[in-house]
C-alpha cells in the first residue's frame, strides 16, 4: 500500500515536479498539468503510453483529453494526498511526452 509522502518528501516533489512543468492542487494535494500534443492522434497514443505506466503503477490518473490537448490530475486516494506513486507516473508521463 502506498504511503503518504513525509513534509519533508512532500517539499522535495513539489520543487522538483514545478521545475518538470507541474502545480500543485492544495485543495486536493494533486499534481495537475496540461500536455499539449500536435493533434488528437500523438494526444491519444500518449494518452496509450501513459495508460500502460500507470496499470503496471497500479496507480491509475485522472485525466481528460480535448481534441490534443490532456489535462492531468495525479493524487493518492487511499492516503489523501501525494505519494511516490504519483512521482513515478508524473516522471513516466514527462519521459513519454519528451
Amino acid at each position: 500500500m502506498a504511503e503518504k509522502l513525509t513534509a519533508e518528501a512532500h517539499a522535495a516533489a513539489l520543487t522538483e515536479m514545478a521545475a518538470a512543468g507541474w502545480a500543485h492542487d492544495a485543495d486536493r494535494d494533486a499534481l495537475t498539468k496540461t500536455f499539449q500534443f500536435k493533434n488528437f492522434i500523438e494526444a491519444f497514443g500518449w494518452m496509450a503510453q501513459a495508460a500502460i505506466h500507470a496499470e503496471k503503477l497500479n496507480h491509475h490518473p485522472e485525466w481528460s483529453n480535448v481534441y490534443r490537448t490532456v489535462e492531468v490530475l495525479l493524487t493518492t486516494h487511499d492516503v489523501d494526498g501525494l505519494s511516490e506513486l504519483d512521482l513515478k507516473l508524473a516522471r513516466a508521463m514527462d519521459k513519454a511526452a519528451a
